[in-house]
């Protein structure tokens, strides 16, 4: 910093196409905070350095950054600043700013502009200076991608393209810049091993009207990828070719693009004469709203994802006095269960497998060090998905492993009350997922209490876990208020977590249905797409009304009837003891 007169840098989570989860060659801020959660961003001044993240992290960023000289700004706390608000009231006149303009959003650069230019600072967006002192940072990744068939995808890329280019003409553009890797993996139907767990490939494309250049690296494509590439005119370029490419667009032509999505330093290489439509990239919309060929799938995945849970449960609670079991051997035990249903590629995420008080930690991950054994007298807690080509699942259920305190029976089924609220609502066509927040929160809300994340969010199809624009939210954020739509898949997933006892979480998939259409309108409801048992071992009746007992042996009875064909006869007798009435 000192060398190229930088005062203050930032180091966001992202990679350069903005994505949630990134490969090993990315993890810049986890390099220079030692935090190893998915979202946060360091500001690294001249003596001190600060790690902003939400709530989902702050147990466990308070225990990684101990003794550390980072300190912690809890997003959201009251007197918190955001680091906008750091920014403008500590960036000094003639002092720089800097951050790589690579993995900082155009909408995000320019804010952080307007800060500098107002209080008479500047910035340089030029330079990564991590990877000048990450002596050992790992290269870029270089995995074969491959092409989905269209008995996953129920749509070709030609059609994909039409509906893109039909987009584009509505908003009076002719060409589209795409950056984000899901939006680019949907639309041409491929998958790759870009990135640890999600099916992804580093690429870039532009969409013309009557062609495609995408930037990848060309020896990652499999044959039926180039025959598809082929067949839509797609050429495939050098994946870093689009920094020149991009300013080769000229006068007249008009660009749509999602400034949130593209990166600063691509923005800013847009030649000034091409008119920019900024508006939100169509393919997330597009991709949210699954087709029937894919909801029959996921429907599939969730059933065989199912199966897996509850031989899983079974052997939880059958071996955990008889042998050791630790949180990481019990992951990777589900896992193997998993990969016996067939179809299964990898986990769809990295996996939450905590005991005890590690299970107040929301985003907790074991590693060798912090990997305790379970045993009876607590709960545990796993929070995993798989990706099956027939599509991801993201699930989670907590277990009591023999007798367990009362006040987490009662925490227990407080939650399973939330989960079962939500599941079972009705609505009016229109409605937005942060409406129906309050049905999951309710509960808590009465008894003043609270979970301090999202209820819920939408499930990429062997793509991202967390897929926008829908999801269950309380806070105002910025682009939310999307009206749920049939087709969309969204997870259920209230907790509550005690710091130093324990965390409990519930999470089912959920399906947005179209219901009876009348005078008044049309109205949803939502289809849990996830069947596996809530641990009657954990549920306190005398907590739930007739209502909410009735919820959980319909959902029980479902989960029983679905699963039983397919299971073993003493499988079959383990299942119907917990899914009995209540």
């Amino acid at each position: 910093m000192k060398k190229v007169g930088v005062d203050y840098y930032i180091v966001p989570s992202a990679d350069f196409h903005q994505s949630e989860y990134v490969g090993e060659y990315f993890t810049t801020r986890r390099f220079i905070t030692g935090f190893t959660g998915s979202a946060g961003t360091a500001l690294i001044g001249a003596d001190k350095a600060y790690l902003w993240t939400d709530g989902r992290y702050f147990i466990q960023a308070a225990q990684q950054l101990e003794d550390s000289p980072v300190t912690l700004m809890k997003m959201g706390e009251p007197d918190v600043p955001t680091i906008e608000e750091f920014l403008k009231e500590y960036l000094k006149e003639g002092q720089t700013l800097g951050f790589d303009g690579r993995v900082v959003s155009k909408g995000q650069g320019t804010e952080y502009a307007g800060i500098a230019e107002k209080n008479g600072a500047s910035i340089s967006c030029g330079e990564d200076l991590i990877d000048k002192i990450w002596e050992d940072r790992p290269a870029l990744p270089h995995k074969p991608a491959f092409h989905l068939d269209i008995r996953y995808t129920g749509e070709t890329t030609a059609s994909k393209l039409f509906r893109i280019r039909e987009e584009m003409k509505k908003e009076g553009a002719d060409v589209h810049v795409l950056t984000t890797l899901d939006d680019i993996c949907w639309t041409f139907n491929f998958r790759g091993d870009d990135i640890s767990y999600f099916p992804l490939v580093l690429s870039y494309c532009v969409i013309f009207m009557d062609h495609v250049d995408l930037y990848m690296d060309a020896d990652k494509a499999d044959e039926k990828m180039l025959e598809d590439f082929a067949a839509n005119n797609v050429t495939i370029r050098p994946y870093n070719d689009i920094y020149q490419d991009i300013q080769r667009l000229t006068a007249g032509q008009i660009l749509l693009l999602d400034p949130r999505r593209l990166n600063y330093a691509l923005y800013n290489l847009i030649p000034v004469d091409v008119k920019k439509v900024e508006k939100r990239n169509p393919e997330i919309l597009m991709k949210a709203v699954k087709n029937e060929t894919e909801i029959g799938n996921i429907r599939q995945a969730e059933i065989k994802d199912s199966v897996a849970h509850v031989r899983f449960m079974k052997w939880l609670k059958e071996h955990v006095e008889k042998e050791r079991i630790t949180e990481i051997s019990a992951s990777d035990k589900l896992d193997e269960f998993r990969a016996e249903m067939g179809n299964f590629l990898r986990p769809s995420f990295g996996p939450i497998s905590s005991y005890g008080e590690h299970g107040a930690i929301v985003h907790y991950s074991s590693t060798p060090e912090t990997d305790v054994e379970l045993k009876p007298g607590s709960l545990y807690l796993t929070d995993t998905g798989a990706g099956f080509y027939e599509g991801s699942t993201d699930v989670t259920r907590t277990y009591a492993l023999g007798e367990i305190p009362q006040m987490m029976k009662d925490h227990f089924t407080l939650v399973a009350i939330s989960n079962l609220s939500l599941a079972n609502v009705k609505f009016k066509e229109g409605v937005c997922g942060e409406n129906l927040d309050y049905e999951a929160r309710r509960p808590f809300w009465e008894r003043n209490l609270d979970y301090n994340h999202g209820t819920g969010h939408g499930v990429g199809y062997l793509l991202n876990i967390h897929e926008g624009p829908a999801g269950f939210h309380w806070r105002i954020r910025e682009g939310a208020y999307e009206p749920l739509q049939e087709g969309m898949v969204i997870t259920d997933e209230p907790g509550i977590y005690i710091e130093g006892s324990h965390g409990i979480r519930l999470e089912n998939e959920v399906l947005v249905r179209k219901g009876e259409k009348n005078s008044y309108g049309q109205f949803m409801y939502l289809e849990t797409l996830t069947l596996i048992p809530f641990d009657l071992d954990a549920i306190n009746p005398e907590l739930m009304s007739e209502r909410e007992k009735g919820w959980l042996n319909t959902y029980h009875r479902r989960v029983y009837e679905t699963l039983s064909p397919m299971l073993t006869e003493d499988e079959r007798e383990w299942l119907a003891r917990y899914t009995r009435e209540i």
